[in-house]
């Protein structure tokens, strides 16, 4: 099969499964765990704990450049840090039940700075579904799930869990060259090369990867919004 019909048959089985059988709790639990930790070990920008990756990022290397953020920013050492150490055990979790957008952030924003939550929401809902029913060549595909695959990934490198969301659909869905272009894209966009872009969906049009992007982005901004409001929340109760 080719790489665009083995992934429509993956999306296609993940659905039966989900009709016959649902994963308890527990399993989901154990499964975004899983996920949260191989999170940690996929480093973009040349080395990685999985040999896949180390040979993967090897012809990236030449194409790497390097930034000036000196002009941008204040401090050049501001950047993206793991939200964990790598090797230990107990890794924090934002539990989205507890604090969410749309119960929470939405209405505290929208407190702070007049009508800027409703502005975020649709920026948020309309790059979430975004969709030309569309997979490659193929048409009137449901692309939902694959769309909240994307998102719900973003999430957990950033340890927020939704508790009623299966992660075994994320590790089936996203191939592990896939998970390191999230990564790069999400946390180190100054590292992104065409090659990389290339390399994953070969058979999709543009148009789908562009919305891959806006995608990763949104996820990424309302991720840090999430931990950010919350904080305020403490702070103010």
């Amino acid at each position: 099969l080719s790489e665009l019909e083995a992934l429509m048959e993956r999306m296609k089985r993940l659905q039966e499964d989900k009709e016959d059988e649902e994963a308890t709790q527990e399993e989901m639990a154990t499964r975004f765990e899983n996920e949260k930790k191989e999170s940690l070990l996929v480093i973009s920008g040349g080395i990685c704990a999985f040999s896949y990756f180390a040979v993967l990022f090897t012809a990236f290397d030449d194409e790497i450049v390097s930034t000036d953020v000196s002009r941008y920013i204040e401090d050049p050492g501001f950047g993206y840090k793991d939200f964990a150490r790598r090797g230990e055990d107990h890794l924090p979790t934002f539990r989205a039940q507890d604090y969410t957008w749309e119960n929470h952030g939405f209405s505290l924003v929208n407190r702070l700075y007049s009508d800027i939550g409703h502005l975020l929401d649709e920026k948020f809902r309309m790059v979430y579904n975004l969709t030309y029913n569309t997979m490659a060549t193929h048409e009137d595909v449901d692309t939902t799930t694959l769309r909240r695959a994307l998102f719900n990934y973003v999430h957990c490198m950033y340890g927020i869990r939704y508790d009623d969301y299966d992660y075994g659909e994320v590790n089936q869905l996203l191939e592990r060259s896939l998970k390191v272009y999230i990564k790069t894209v999400t946390c180190y966009p100054e590292r992104t090369t065409k090659r990389m872009y290339d390399s994953y969906w070969r058979q999709f049009k543009h148009s789908e990867k562009v919305h891959v992007n806006l995608l990763l982005m949104e996820a990424r901004m309302q991720a840090e919004l999430l931990y950010a409001l919350r904080a305020i929340t403490r702070h103010l109760t």
